[in-house]
């Protein structure tokens, strides 16, 4: 029912909702993406063989016959109320993708998430007009929710018509973190590539198969994605949206990661990276970073930026940000201030500081007794690193280091700040005289004893940690959890030993959480430690979970046992419970042996406290600790603190202070001047900016009433079991409802997470809730002592839910080829309504109409007058169909001329307003050019006078920014395509002309 009012091209005219005839059977159009030599037409069966089939044409091999909407014939409704009707509407206005200039939210504001306004203004940054793709840097920082303005920007590019292929990439612990909040919050789902997901697949799919061609969206950690047998398919793939989580990862130049998120950024029209430290420091890394985006936002040196363009491509705020800090309330609870503890060591503690400091860190014999290469001022660090973490880890990498020198192997243990090449790093001092192997054996087993003995004897940082945990309720019987960070996986193991013991809890009270794990080990504790009836009392963690893991729905404190060398990881670690949904204020604890017989060791490391203190001051007014080491790297940073512990440089020579930042002519300095960092927090909150939103029909008030009655009209008896219906339930006083999965629906639910459908059984019974209260308090209760699964029992029946795509394309397929509906309501005059969409080259809808044309005389179809409406849902709220059928409209089949004069009435009258939206979608594609054009200009100039590799890489960035300019010129109006919608006929008249 498409045509082409403007003959403008020979490209294929159709759009979705559209009946075509493909291999003499009807097909529903669902969906048309342009190609290199056609349209690939994603059709439904609506006729014999082919019924309910979904299938994927392409035109370049088939013909596809498109009707004339001015042929359209009309067929009385005969159902109750006018339900066919109604239901096809809705369906097809559903059908239909916003345009995508709109930037009123149509399904962001309608998911299971809070209603935060600095969330939805993420959203509308991402799909302003002005950009030429949806491309934003999320760097908000820790606990804002970067994962709900992920999910709720991709909702709406669904809504758009742009989400259909969707990849997203993540680290591997947080990978069913991501898949959870985008499936129970968005009815966004995504199959799960992890070392299951991929088993699974490879179970369905020959080896040779590309698995992102078979499956629509997934979710997959970038250490699997930059695999060879990735990156080959990944190159013969494009994506509607890629979403990058932790960004940062992928920021060096150098690095597979950055090549391989290049590519992807390369092959995607919308790119959402997301970061709370977006950058590494590196001004030429952190422009590539805004390159992927946008890549004239860079100038032609590849390293200065076009701050008014990076400003549009990022969005940053913190805790603190007066549009955060008025709206989040009791929803995030205030940090507390944090609490070091100096623990005074214990006897052989005290022996192992004095022996570290005479013998490794200043020798009184003038020379470190370390006989390896490179690292001769660092090495002891490492040693003096493991001994504040515990003894085991000193015992531990004493026992390596000795193994090592025995066997001839020269490396550098865990965790240590040597260099892993063994070479020294940039900032070694020269290596000082070093003793033979033998003198270096001699003083490590020296060493090795007295770490033996602190084994067996009391450790004072230990008990710190013991009486703190029992001060705030952790034991057996109690409800009272508490995350532990170490760093090294010897303490971690010799914490949960002792702590089980001296807690009187069992095994599955105190776990550990390391990398040492697999990647569904993690999940699992991460996932048992979010339920309310999780056993976990005591989290003992390594920094695996100091990265986007989630640990604060039911704990609220956080204890340092050791304290990081490194301002990035404690702030990653005090996110994991300081973030959005914290009902208790987080209290952070840190443990900091004390030695008193040192000349100079014990008062050095204490130093280590106030990087906790300058964390705890940026994170107030930054919201982001990085850029005060400007390292932008946890190792970094290591060997940064360790030359302040050892006198090399001050503390405040290496963490600067907060204004320092802020003025910096680095990345950081840039940030925070553009996002209005740095600022305190008397400063006055700005009102919340209104979000303009959309999206409903107005045909039926929510999704519900819309399922229920498709149910109605397919099965009759929806109540009933199979086959007569899908044993439809709604359940009493409870805003939940439930039903049997037919067989197409169970197929759509298959890309579900296999997590979820496992534990709810979801092809068996399928639960809804059915509003967002209950949507909600089913997440809860998933977190609750008496739930088996974080999955919710019900899933929220939101705008995009499977189910109610299923029904809508169900409902399309009621009508046949080339038809439109006949229907009585409240109007003076005979009415069609008829909708006008206009297409950009690349087959996305520009701008919608709906138009009334009504027919005052009859006798005189030539007499049309049209009537604009605001939106879909003013138009049908102007024909006001009647409550009740009273009966088939008689003789409808002689209302088609209305029908085609309605068809020539609306395309005479959308001419002028459809002139006008090509204009100023025009005027943003010439100013699009211009700006390629103006960049090309600069390049031209600067390849004249630069040579060799500055001039290749200078012609490697042009053709970015020349395929730039190519899409920008397919942004271009170029047909509209009209459709009636609904003849609708006074309820007065009591017969047809």
């Amino acid at each position: 029912m498409t045509a082409v009012t403007e003959s403008r091209t020979k490209d294929f005219e159709a759009a979705p909702g559209s009946t075509v005839v493909i291999r003499d059977e009807e097909w529903l159009v669902t969906q048309v993406e342009p190609t290199t030599d056609g349209h690939f037409v994603h059709v439904v069966g609506l006729s014999g063989l082919v019924r309910d089939t979904e299938a994927t044409f392409s035109t370049a091999i088939d013909t596809v016959e498109v009707a004339d909407p001015a042929h359209t014939s009309v067929v009385a409704d005969d159902s109750p109320r006018y339900r066919k009707s109604r239901l096809w509407l809705e369906a097809m206005l559903r059908k239909t993708p916003i345009p995508i200039a709109d930037t009123a939210l149509t399904t962001a504001h309608r998911a299971l998430a809070d209603p935060l306004p600095y969330q939805y203004k993420a959203v509308q940054q991402a799909l302003d007009p002005d950009n030429l793709r949806p491309r934003i840097l999320l760097a908000d920082a820790v606990g804002l929710g970067k994962t709900l303005e992920i999910g709720m920007i991709l909702s709406e590019l669904a809504r758009r018509g742009r989400g259909e292929r969707i990849l997203v990439v993540t680290p591997k612990h947080v990978l069913e973190q991501m898949q959870f909040e985008l499936w129970t919050r968005f009815a966004l789902p995504f199959v799960r590539l992890d070392s299951t997901g991929i088993q699974r697949i490879r179970q369905k799919l020959p080896a040779n198969r590309n698995p992102f061609a078979f499956f629509k969206r997934v979710i997959i950690s970038i250490d699997t994605l930059k695999s060879d047998r990735y990156v080959a398919h990944l190159r013969k793939h494009r994506w509607d949206a890629v979403v990058i989580d932790e960004s940062h990862n992928v920021t060096n130049a150098a690095t597979q990661n950055f090549r391989l998120a290049t590519m992807l950024s390369r092959q995607t029209d919308a790119l959402i990276l997301a970061s709370a430290t977006p950058h590494n420091g590196d001004p030429k890394s952190f422009a590539a970073l805004i390159r992927m985006l946008e890549p004239s936002a860079v100038k032609p040196d590849g390293v200065e930026l076009d701050e008014e363009q990076v400003k549009r491509l990022i969005i940053r705020r913190h805790r603190h940000s007066p549009d955060v800090a008025s709206v989040v309330g009791s929803d995030w609870a205030e940090r507390k201030e944090p609490e070091n503890q100096l623990v005074r060591a214990s006897p052989v503690e005290e022996e192992i500081a004095v022996e570290l400091e005479d013998t490794w860190l200043w020798p009184t014999t003038g020379a470190s007794p370390y006989s390896g290469k490179g690292g001769a001022t660092l090495f002891p660090w490492t040693l003096a690193k493991a001994f504040l973490s515990s003894p085991a880890a000193l015992e531990e990498s004493v026992r390596k280091r000795l193994k090592s020198l025995e066997t001839g192997k020269d490396e550098a243990g865990e965790d240590s700040l040597v260099a892993p090449d063994g070479e020294a790093s940039a900032d070694d001092e020269p290596a000082a005289p070093r003793g033979p192997r033998a003198g270096e054996i001699s003083a490590l087993v020296r060493l090795h004893d007295l770490a033996t003995r602190s084994l067996d004897e009391p450790s004072a940082k230990y008990d710190a940690l013991l009486a703190h945990l029992k001060d705030i309720g952790v034991g057996k019987g109690s409800e009272m959890r508490a995350v532990v960070f170490a760093e090294r996986v010897a303490t971690l193991g010799w914490l949960r030993t002792k702590l089980a013991s001296d807690l009187k809890l069992s095994d599955e009270n105190v776990v550990v959480l390391h990398g040492g794990l697999s990647d569904v080990e993690q999940q699992d504790v991460v996932e048992s430690f979010k339920l309310g009836s999780s056993p976990i009392r005591v989290l003992v963690t390594g920094d695996v979970a100091s990265e986007g893991v989630n640990l604060h729905s039911h704990c609220h404190h956080l204890v340092h046992y050791d304290i990081p060398w490194s301002l990035i990881r404690i702030e990653q670690r005090n996110g994991r419970i300081d973030r959005y949904g914290q009902k208790h204020s987080p209290q952070i604890t840190t443990l900091l042996l004390d030695p008193q017989r040192t000349r100079r060791f014990g008062g050095d490391i204490r130093v280590l406290t106030r990087l906790v203190e300058r964390e705890h001051h940026a994170h107030g007014a930054l919201g982001d600790t990085a850029s005060l080491m400007g390292q932008y790297s946890v190792a970094a940073e290591e060997k940064a603190i360790a030359n302040v512990l050892r006198q090399a440089a001050t503390l405040d020579s290496v963490v600067k202070e907060v204004e320092d930042v802020v003025a910096d002519d680095g990345p950081a300095g840039l940030l925070a001047r553009l996002m209005n960092l740095g600022a305190t927090t008397s400063t006055p909150a700005p009102a919340p900016a209104e979000s303009s939103t959309g999206g409903r029909t107005g045909v039926y008030d929510d999704e519900l009433t819309f399922l229920e009655d498709a149910l109605t009209q397919i099965y009759t008896t929806p109540g009933q079991e199979p086959s007569n219906g899908v044993a439809w339930k709604k359940y009493a006083n409870q805003s939940i409802a439930s039903l049997k999965p037919p067989r197409d629906l169970q197929q759509r639910l298959e890309v579900l997470p296999q997590s979820y459908l496992a534990d709810r059984r979801v092809t068996e019974t399928l639960r809804l809730a059915t509003s967002v209260a209950q949507g909600s308090q089913e997440l809860t209760n998933a977190k609750s002592v008496e739930s088996t699964s974080t999955w919710p029992e019900a899933h929220y029946l939101g705008p995009l839910h499977p189910t109610v795509d299923w029904a809508a394309d169900r409902a399309l397929a009621s009508l046949g080829r080339n038809q439109v509906f006949a229907v009585r309501g409240d109007v003076e005059e005979l009415t069609v309504l008829v909708q006008a969409a206009l297409y950009n080259v690349r087959g996305q809808v520009v701008a919608t109409s709906y138009r009334t044309v009504a027919f005052p005389n009859p006798d005189n179809p030539g007499f049309a007058p049209s009537e604009p409406h605001e939106s879909a849902a003013d138009a049908v709220a102007a024909l006001a169909l009647s409550s009740a059928n009273t009966g088939p409209i008689p003789d409808a089949e002689s209302l088609q001329p209305f029908v085609r004069a309605a068809v020539r009435s609306a395309e005479s009258a959308v001419t002028d307003q459809i002139a006008a939206i090509e204009i100023e979608t025009q005027q943003r594609v010439e100013s699009w050019l211009r700006r390629s054009q103006h960049w090309r200009m600069e390049a031209s100039a600067l390849l004249s006078r630069e040579a060799g590799g500055a001039r290749a890489g200078i012609t490697s960035r042009q053709s970015d920014v020349d395929e730039e300019t190519r899409l920008a010129r397919e942004m271009a109006p170029q047909r509209t395509l009209l459709r009636p919608l609904l003849v609708v006929v006074p309820n007065h008249t009591e017969e047809t002309r």
